[in-house]
């Protein structure tokens, strides 16, 4: 844990965040907590029910061969003790330590759930390492392959590991007791291991016949249903629990409680989607990853319902259809979304080899379940994910309302570029240029936990090659200076003054201050030149104005940044190119190269003048020069740095740049 995240400041500024309701909810909690160490709940006596929830005839056969070859070989290489989690290679999966971090090569303690200082890094280790594994999403996997070659070899590892884990994590000990998604996401890789165990003997006897099992599931979700994510930290975890307890309520409905959990669970995955999610379709939390992961539960857990028959409100189905679209909306020329926002590479549920694009699965499962729209980006590939959704989820009508009557509902005519909720604009030019421009909030709820200071940045790509980076996250916990620096201002494609980030931060997942941005333009449609226009006041009584033009004729990018008002300041314009591009940097032209499917590409890089120009690659002291294809990895990648001074003017002081590409 950092100090940010754990002196009493910090508790001081997070509780700072919080309404009244909130704030009463959490003391409620610590109350439970402290009764439930010393009496805790007990599961009721009882058996389980008979699995009803299989596959239906013929799922199985509808996967691609390209999508089983593939998952077979990530099966075979887990069934050999092999995986890789967050760039961490592991080679202990054939009986791994539960409570193990490789990364640090320490353990986490036996303890009482809540008394685990999970964010301590120094205490526990990298909990994400020793997280990941425990959502058994590896299991779903190998459970997979079970059923789609019935080689019992799968099965049996399988059967071993959840046993393993339920022996080790009892109940309220340990780290796995500490976090809802956690508990949430495990749930649902229970039931589909259920689900795809089904023919395999010993499932009945390794599940709903099991007193270990029937105990895990009870708790789990008494857990959920007793420390839901609340007020400011309400976002894609809620999702992920509400998901969860829905999917373990309907197909393990062994309890007393199971009717109740199972409406309630209803209830809060409509209202979080709801609130989790723009009107144009965008996730609120503005960080890419987690709009694929929150489609991804909300989807297996519509599967969840039709699979057992309860019935959906019609909002959830179109909260979803307009996630997909907007998703196929935004993506590049080779499916690549945003790398906006935070990301940990985080899957609602993975029944697909290593090397699956998840995007286009997503894609596919969406044209699977609402049909592509005519604009919809052509999806290539081939998974193993989207058949079996599509088998469970019932085909989306016309439309429905709350009544049950059909209704056709809106989806847009053509490809949307401008989201006004969202403040997302993509500019799109010839040869496949891509360019996201980002004027939108500063991430969701008070504290706007996966946003980065990234106001006003640019994100290009050529035919899918990023140019103008955005680096990404790498890192939650542990490495506090790695966090600061990849969700700072510097590093993002915008204007830095003072050496000070546009928002304010108040610790790794909490912003004190947030930054207000409004697009004063977005022109999209036209044939010759799309435009972009907006601003910021993150620097108090300066704002930083910025314009975007994209001309197709001349395949020319123009950025051009104002300082308005306020006193001179010391300014610093960061531009980050992608892994792939190289760059020589002569003054202020900048010549970039790099090589896409075997032919060579490139660009020129007109910088301001007025600024001092430098190329930074690779530094740690401070950062700089980073980029990060996923989370726990980074390489380094060139920056162009200007730095200068600007403002105290009566008139707006301008820098502007000109991205050319050629060949």
């Amino acid at each position: 844990m950092t100090a940010a995240a754990g002196s009493a400041g910090w508790y001081l500024r997070r509780l700072s965040r919080m309404g009244p309701r909130e704030a009463a909810g959490r003391a409620g909690d610590a109350v439970r907590r402290r009764r439930w160490r010393s009496a805790p709940p007990h599961c009721p006596a009882g058996a389980g029910a008979p699995f009803t929830a299989a596959l239906p005839a013929g799922a199985l056969d509808a996967v691609p061969p390209e999508a089983v070859k593939r998952l077979l070989g990530t099966a075979d290489r887990l069934l050999d003790g092999h995986a890789e989690f967050f760039g961490v290679a592991r080679d202990d999966l054939a009986e791994p330590d539960w409570w193990y971090d490789p990364r640090t090569g320490r353990r986490a303690p036996a303890a009482y759930a809540f008394d685990v200082p999970y964010r301590n890094e120094a205490a526990v280790g990298d909990v994400k390492q020793i997280w990941e594994p425990s959502r058994h999403q590896y299991l779903t996997v190998v459970a997979a392959a079970y059923a789609l070659t019935g080689d019992d070899r799968y099965a049996a590892r399988v059967a071993a590991h959840l046993e393993s884990w339920w022996a080790v994590n009892p109940p309220l000990r340990g780290v796995h007791w500490t976090s809802g998604i956690e508990l949430g996401i495990r749930l649902l890789s229970w039931v589909w291991i259920r689900r795809l165990l089904d023919g395999w003997p010993g499932a009945a006897a390794l599940f709903e016949d099991a007193p270990v099992a029937r105990h895990q599931v009870w708790h789990h979700q008494r857990w959920l249903a007793a420390f839901p994510s609340r007020g400011s930290s309400a976002n894609n975890h809620a999702v992920a629990e509400a998901a969860g307890q829905f999917a373990a309520a309907c197909a393990f409905g062994w309890f007393p409680e199971s009717a109740r959990w199972r409406a309630d669970a209803l209830a809060s995955l409509a209202r979080h989607l709801r609130a989790n999610t723009f009107g144009s379709g965008l996730n609120r939390e503005l960080a890419t990853e987690y709009h694929g992961l929150v489609l991804e539960l909300g989807l297996a857990a519509v599967a969840e319902a039709d699979a057992a028959g309860v019935p959906v409100p019609a909002s959830v189905r179109l909260v979803l259809l307009r996630m997909t679209d907007a998703l196929a909306a935004v993506v590049d020329g080779r499916l690549r979304p945003p790398r906006q926002g935070d990301g940990d590479d985080g899957h609602g549920l993975v029944v697909d080899g290593a090397g699956t694009d998840r995007w286009a699965s997503l894609l596919a499962t969406g044209d699977a379940v609402f049909g592509r729209l005519g604009w919809w980006p052509a999806v290539t590939g081939a998974d193993v994910r989207t058949p079996l959704l599509a088998a469970l989820i019932r085909p989306y009508p016309a439309g429905e309302t709350a009544a049950g009557e059909t209704a056709a509902p809106a989806r847009p005519a053509r490809r949307p570029a401008h989201f006004a909720d969202a403040g997302v604009t993509v500019l799109r030019g010839p040869g496949g240029i891509w360019c996201r421009c980002d004027g939108g909030p500063h991430g969701f709820l008070s504290i706007a936990a996966h946003a980065h200071a990234d106001a006003l940045s640019v994100e290009v790509r050529h035919d899918g090659v990023d140019v103008l980076a955005d680096p990404g996250t790498y890192c939650y916990h542990g490495l506090p200076g790695w966090r600061r620096y990849f969700r700072s201002t510097l590093a993002h494609n915008t204007l830095q003054l003072d050496g000070a980030d546009q928002s304010v931060s108040g610790g790794p997942f909490l912003w004190t201050r947030h930054a207000r941005s409004r697009v004063l333009a977005a022109e999209t449609s036209g044939a010759g030149v799309a435009r972009w226009c907006a601003e910021h006041d993150g620097y108090r009584r300066t704002v930083h104005r910025r314009r975007v033009e994209l001309t197709a004729a001349t395949r020319e990018l123009r950025i051009r940044d104002e300082v308005r008002g306020g006193p001179r300041r010391a300014v610093r314009l960061a531009y980050h190119l992608g892994p792939a591009v190289t760059a020589e940097l002569a003054g202020s032209r900048a010549v970039l190269s790099w090589t896409r499917d075997g032919a060579d590409r490139g660009a020129v890089l007109d910088l301001p003048a007025r600024l001092a120009w430098r190329a930074h690659r690779g530094e740690t002291d401070p950062p700089l020069g980073w980029y990060s294809a996923g989370f726990g990895r980074k390489e380094p990648a060139t920056t162009l740095v200007g730095s200068g001074w600007a403002g105290g003017t009566a008139s707006p002081e301008e820098f502007t740049t000109v991205l050319g590409f050629r060949g």
